[in-house]
């Protein structure tokens, strides 16, 4: 059985929701960081490109290894963060995309038996595959909702 038609749906669309959450921004706007010295509109659009590349890797992982463990993503030790943290935000909105496309691909290849195959994550436990694109795909939408925040000057 392929992906859940459910996260299939969720996989090609949710990104759709960056037109609203981006609506009229500016570079500036989009840098500008919160009172509360958390990340900007733009380095949560950053975090959604290293994000993207994680958790392929991670789903790589688990395709070859039997369950391995996983340690949660942490920019500040990610050797790709300053590089991407350092684009312009159309260059990431491109990155995102491509990154984006070439997810969904993958996910469409996968057998039952892939996506039924487990990695442990240190905070959530044992996650199918299956379990794995869900669970990226609600930590995307929360920083989807923090980047409209952002970019309404939302803390």
């Amino acid at each position: 059985m392929p992906l859940a038609p459910s996260l299939q749906a969720r996989l090609e669309t949710q990104l759709d929701s960056l037109d609203l959450a981006l609506a009229g921004a500016n570079e500036t706007t989009l840098r500008q960081r919160p009172p509360s010295g958390k990340w900007s509109a733009y380095e949560n659009l950053a975090h959604l490109v290293r994000h993207h590349a994680s958790t392929m890797y991670r789903l790589q992982l688990i395709l070859k290894e039997n369950r391995p463990t996983l340690p949660s993503y942490r920019a500040d030790s990610d050797p790709e963060w300053t590089a991407t943290v350092a684009l312009p935000s159309a260059e990431l909105l491109k990155k995102l995309r491509g990154l984006r496309q070439q997810f969904i691909e993958m996910a469409g290849r996968l057998s039952s038996e892939q996506l039924a195959r487990v990695g442990i994550h240190p905070a959530f436990g044992a996650l199918s595959v299956s379990q794995w694109i869900d669970f990226f795909l609600i930590h995307e939408a929360h920083h989807l909702y923090v980047i409209m925040n952002r970019r309404l000057g939302r803390d």
